[in-house]
């Protein structure tokens, strides 16, 4: 049994709203706009924890990326499902603070099409991840500065909406005390 193809995702329209839901697979393959989030968990040093996708994802398979990212399921709140994805992608807690969210859209391999209206939450936590081997292959700890660096000089190493919303993480991090 594939519980992936079983998942279901929230479709929203431009603002957001719910207009009905969708197997996951089935969202990305046809390129629906749906909810997703990102969470970005920096340490007291000001440094973002960063995951590698498991190598064996169905997109994005060994791309490096923010600390988790998810889609909240029918009748989920979003910052519910932040914090339950984050728990079993990287076995973390933490307070998470919604910051900011975008639309984007992004063609990625397999024929898969990323359009995914994406709410940013931060935390900050200095307990280190116990990572779901299923779901993470490696992770690291990265300065803001060396990842921006490094988005430039290797971009093929990290994942479509990391690139895309990195400029308005960047502006954030540095607005708001971590």
């Amino acid at each position: 049994m594939n519980l992936m193809r079983e998942e279901e995702v929230i479709l929203v329209d431009k603002n957001d709203n719910p207009i009905g839901t969708m197997p996951k697979l089935e969202a990305h393959l046809k390129g629906e706009l749906h909810r997703a989030f990102s969470v970005f968990i920096f340490n007291s040093s000001g440094a973002l924890l960063l995951q590698q996708r498991a190598l064996d994802k169905y997109h994005s398979a060994g791309k490096w990326t923010n600390t988790c990212c998810s889609h909240p399921r029918p009748g989920e709140l979003t910052a519910d499902a932040a914090k339950r994805r984050l728990k079993e992608e990287m076995g973390m807690e933490c307070e998470l603070r919604p910051i900011f969210s975008f639309a984007y859209r992004a063609e990625v391999e397999n024929g898969l099409v990323e359009h995914e209206f994406d709410h940013v939450y931060f935390g900050s936590s200095d307990t280190l991840p116990i990572p779901n081997p299923l779901e993470v292959a490696d992770f690291k700890y990265i300065s803001m500065e060396a990842l921006e660096l490094d988005l430039q000089n290797n971009k093929d190493s990290y994942t479509e909406w990391l690139k895309i919303c990195f400029d308005q993480v960047m502006d954030q991090y540095h607005k708001i005390s971590i």
